[in-house]
């Protein structure tokens, strides 16, 4: 914990020293052209205060003033000719209300091949109410959506500060990157809007989450294949889905999630709270080296889950056997009230079982006063200290 704490003061150190270095090349979206009424489009003059920033060949800043400005879908795309570009936000982004603009285009901000960026604050209002209707609706020609903020193939990039509202889809995206920090993120969006992650991180190593609150409708947090040394403290769920390793297995080949570490989360009022979750299908995909600790669940539907069994709505479930490989998972210090009888479920494959699950000082009651239950099938590996309910490992 003392190390985040001191990365996340470093991080701010870093953050102060670009934004006052009197060098900086600052291009300011408004004096490019960019009108702060929320109805002009100013996605050409985002760009060009992009393009400016990464071709300088010294440290730059794209300065977003107050005030409102609707942009549609922007690719900030590297390598760019210096290794310091800061994009400080003071005012609100927000998408163009007919969703079509943004629903095929995959990311309404793409932050791509980039080094050295650093995000500094705003708000990113996506407007994703009218998508979702659409997607509620039963209609077929709904557009999938965009991720709000989508960082890919990227390194050393930071986040920080940034709010994201009513996203289409995930709201931040981390994919093929290394050392991503998100730090003091704050995600809302209603808890029954669709497929709307808070933040996602997939193929990816030494990203970290610091200190963000997660509303949404999905995951608060989610961990896709090839995601290794993941450290996420700090984080407030709720509502939402949790935070949640997978799903694994959709390919048969498939990259391991590994050395993942989750510390001080609380969870109010969520579907899960952690789970890991895999199709019963072939895979060479594995989950090794996970540590859930101290965290506080309130009325959470499922505190604890492995389900090696995953299928959502039990629509064209495979109905074979996980391949993937689930071992060295820990829970410790964590304690609360479940929403539902079960509050610890390891449902792990028949073929190649869960091995190595510690749990250390879980204290789980239902509602409050009753006495919760813990089932396991295909789950091996020890308990000590509290443990409420009774281990079935």
């Amino acid at each position: 914990m003392a190390n985040h704490l001191l990365l996340s003061l470093a991080t701010l150190i870093l953050i102060t020293s670009i934004a006052t270095t009197v060098s900086a090349a600052t291009y300011n979206v408004k004096t490019l052209g960019a009108k702060a009424n929320g109805k002009t489009d100013s996605t050409k003059a985002f760009m060009a205060a992009w393009t400016s920033a990464c071709a300088s060949t010294k440290p730059a800043i794209v300065y977003v003033p107050k005030g409102k400005y609707m942009v549609g879908a922007l690719r900030f795309s590297g390598p760019c000719r210096n290794g310091a570009i800061m994009v400080r936000i003071d005012g609100t982004l927000v998408a163009p209300s007919n969703y079509f603009v943004l629903g095929n285009a995959k990311f309404w901000l793409l932050f791509h091949g980039v080094q050295g960026v650093t995000i500094v604050g705003g708000t990113l209002d996506a407007q994703g109410a009218g998508l979702w209707a659409c997607k509620s609706s039963g209609r077929r020609n709904c557009p999938e959506g965009a991720t709000s903020l989508a960082i890919s193939n990227s390194n050393n990039v930071i986040v920080y500060g940034l709010s994201s509202v009513n996203s289409q889809m995930f709201h931040i995206a981390v994919n093929g990157c290394r050392n991503v920090r998100v730090l003091g993120a704050n995600v809302v969006a209603p808890w029954n809007s669709p497929n709307t992650d808070g933040i996602h991180v997939q193929l990816s190593t030494g990203v970290t989450i610091l200190n963000s609150k997660i509303s949404t409708g999905d995951d608060c947090v989610s961990i896709g294949p090839g995601a290794t040394n993941l450290w996420i403290e700090g984080v407030a769920c709720g509502p939402g889905h949790g935070i949640g390793i997978g799903s694994l297995g959709k390919d048969l080949n498939e990259q391991g999630v590994m050395n993942v570490t989750v510390k001080r989360t609380t969870f109010k009022g969520t579907k899960n709270g952690f789970r890991i979750k895999a199709w019963a299908r072939p895979s060479n995909g594995f989950v090794n080296g996970v540590l859930f600790q101290n965290a506080i669940m309130t009325s959470v539907q499922n505190p604890i889950v492995i389900d090696q069994n995953y299928c959502p709505g039990n629509k064209n479930c495979p109905h074979q056997v996980s391949g993937v490989r689930i071992s060295n998972v820990k829970y410790q210090d964590v304690h609360g009230t479940s929403a539902t009888k079960v509050a610890v479920r390891f449902d792990c494959s028949k073929k190649y079982p869960c091995r190595g699950i510690t749990m250390q000082d879980v204290n789980l009651s239902f509602k409050n006063q009753l006495q919760a239950s813990a089932y396991c099938v295909n789950a091996a590996g020890k308990s000590s200290g509290v443990m409420k309910p009774t281990s079935c490992l």
